[in-house]
């Protein structure tokens, strides 16, 4: 294998775990995706060291050794990227993509989203489904159902013009907030506590504690506790949120 094809096989596989790491993959597979990514495109090794926010890849050929340094930058949690990367690898493995063929897959993967009119009432719907599971009666859940898609609208709109994810939290969790205080003005429903609470469960950060665990236990010490800190920063922030609002609410 020449140098030229080994550092553009290189770029290719850092380019993979680059993706997979900024969308949300787990630290064990980013490290067994990338191996044998650059395995079934010639490449003799792949070792790969994962920080909470770059990863540095070296690829051996032939005794020649490329390494590489990559910045990761979050951009949310995407599963589509992520198995389109995978199913990239799968057929990789099995001959039919060659080093173009990846070059070209990867340059056309983008995430995609569902659009909002879409999204929130979905996540409307999913919290009223909380609240009723909860014991909530018919008024606790109309008014978790509107209280979590105006805060979701919020959520989107600031994603949107890209304002920092701790701001997000806590400015999504305050409206919120206040539109499930609701309840509290009028006796129009026995079960007001339920439609706060299941209003804000939308900003749960499960994924991040769940991958941030996942990490922990695999051995990937640093990237796990980065991302267990991460979450944690935006639950505090969306603690922030409610209290303040409850505060104006007179509810505290």
């Amino acid at each position: 294998m020449y140098a030229d094809t080994q550092n553009d096989i290189t770029r290719q596989v850092v380019r993979a775990a680059q993706l997979l790491l900024a969308y949300g993959a787990e630290s064990d597979l980013v490290e067994e995706i990338s191996q044998r990514l650059g395995r079934a495109l010639g490449l003799a090794s792949v070792e790969l060291s994962i920080s909470s926010n770059a990863l540095v890849m070296t690829s051996l050929v032939h005794g020649r050794c490329v390494t590489t340094t990559r910045r990761i930058r979050e951009h949310g949690i995407n599963m589509a990227v992520v198995c389109e990367l995978q199913r990239i690898c799968l057929l990789a493995e099995k001959g039919l993509y060659g080093p173009n063929e990846v070059r070209k897959r990867l340059a056309r993967i983008h995430p995609r989203s569902y659009p909002r009119w879409v999204v929130i009432p979905v996540i409307g719907l999913s919290c009223a489904s909380f609240c009723h599971l909860s014991g909530g009666d018919v008024i606790a859940c109309l008014i978790t159902f509107l209280a979590s898609a105006c805060g979701m609208y919020v959520r989107l709109i600031l994603a949107a013009r890209h304002f920092n994810v701790l701001v997000n939290f806590a400015i999504t969790a305050f409206i919120t907030t206040l539109v499930a205080q609701l309840g509290y003005l009028k006796p129009i429903t026995a079960t007001p506590q339920l439609a706060m609470a299941a209003a804000v469960l939308m900003l749960v950060p499960g994924f991040p504690m769940i991958n941030a665990i996942s990490d922990m236990v695999k051995g990937h010490m640093n990237v796990g506790i980065s991302r267990w800190g991460q979450a944690t920063l935006m639950t505090v922030s969306s603690v922030i949120g409610i209290t303040i609002a409850m505060q104006l609410g007179g509810l505290l």
